[in-house]
């Protein structure tokens, strides 16, 4: 039977239909739709969802203007595990400290897992607003928060956003092109190069800054030095064993993150060489324990934090009625010279 026109969606759908499709009854979307307080979370996002994907009217986030103390943002990130991830944490929760808001920390875990969870996370909360630093957000995904009224900013997005998006990242070219720079003032001719997985922005960036490098100082791009990884240590452990076994090894090793670098110094270890005697090593992100390590790390600063905060300034932006000065946003890093490098040894 069909829907009075109280519960006529558009396409012809009515509530029922969401109702059944939600497996709850009609009174039950009537009281979501309405946003009453006597439905399970589960429920409500189950509803939610469908009433997005409906095109049923009035769906709307939080009023412009919500900024009242004591009110919070979400902030997903694909791993809680990592100074990286604590980084922009850090950076977050003192940007929403300075106008009396809270964070919410929440972890996508991985790539693989379903975006349907923790967008429903969010639509069940009815957050004000959102910090994603999640990979695989797909057009699907965009439209959904965009759809519930999420007023939302990536940081470092794996692949360009669509257009409006805001977000913000790293100058990663610059810094390939520095920490390659740095070893070609030393008299390094083989620099091997450790990315990150090569369908992501950042990694690319990184990569051809590397070459651009190289190209500069009048030296061939040799295939057999570039290897890729995911930035963290397994992968590129096997990567820097394989590099440095190789006949002509490397004499330096730009590795695309700091836990990359570290693999690189791992394996250089097993292999009884040293740093930087042997094998010089350049990392990027400057992480708390490139300080720490022998021989302390010479790196590239990614800012996180301030990256952050400037991801959270834009979603108060949007709360307060306004729109971001720009939708991207690059974070100029720096060189950070320490022990990790010298000269290539005499062969």
């Amino acid at each position: 039977m069909a829907g009075t026109g109280e519960d006529q969606a558009p396409g012809g759908r009515t509530l029922a239909v969401i109702a059944q499709a939600a497996g709850v009854s009609v009174s039950t979307v009537s009281k979501v739709l309405h946003d009453r307080s006597d439905v399970a979370a589960r429920t409500r996002a189950k509803v939610q969802r469908l009433l997005v994907q409906h095109g049923y009217p009035g769906r709307s986030g939080p009023a412009a203007g919500a900024l009242a103390p004591g009110g919070l943002i979400d902030f997903v990130v694909n791993e809680l595990d990592g100074e990286w991830a604590v980084e922009l944490i850090r950076g977050a929760e003192e940007a929403l400290d300075e106008v009396g808001m809270g964070l919410v920390v929440s972890a996508a875990h991985g790539s693989g897992r379903p975006a349907r969870r923790w967008l429903d996370s969010l639509a069940a909360r009815r957050t004000l607003g959102a910090v994603l630093v999640v990979p695989g957000l797909d057009q699907d995904a965009h439209r959904e928060l965009r759809a519930l009224g999420i007023p939302f900013a990536l940081i470092a997005p794996v692949q360009e956003p669509p257009a409006g998006v805001p977000w913000v990242g790293a100058t990663n070219w610059p810094g390939g092109l520095a920490a390659t720079r740095h070893l070609v003032g030393l008299g390094h001719r083989r620099i091997a190069v450790i990315g990150g997985p090569p369908d992501r922005l950042a990694s690319r960036a990184r990569v051809d800054g590397y070459r651009s490098a190289l190209e500069e100082a009048g030296l061939p791009y040799d295939p057999a030095l570039v290897r890729y990884g995911d930035f963290t240590n397994g992968p590129a452990y096997r990567h820097a064993l394989d590099l440095l076994r190789l006949p002509d090894p490397p004499t330096a090793v730009f590795a695309g993150s700091d836990q990359q670098a570290l693999s690189t110094y791992r394996a250089a270890a097993a292999l009884g060489l040293r740093v930087p005697a042997d094998v010089s090593v350049v990392g990027f992100d400057d992480l708390p324990f490139a300080e720490w390590v022998t021989p302390r790390l010479t790196t590239v600063r990614t800012p996180l934090a301030e990256m952050s905060a400037l991801a959270v300034g834009m979603v108060l932006r949007m709360l307060g009625g306004g729109q971001p000065p720009g939708t991207r946003v690059e974070v100029a890093g720096e060189l950070v010279v320490r022990d990790s490098c010298a000269p290539p040894p005499a062969r």
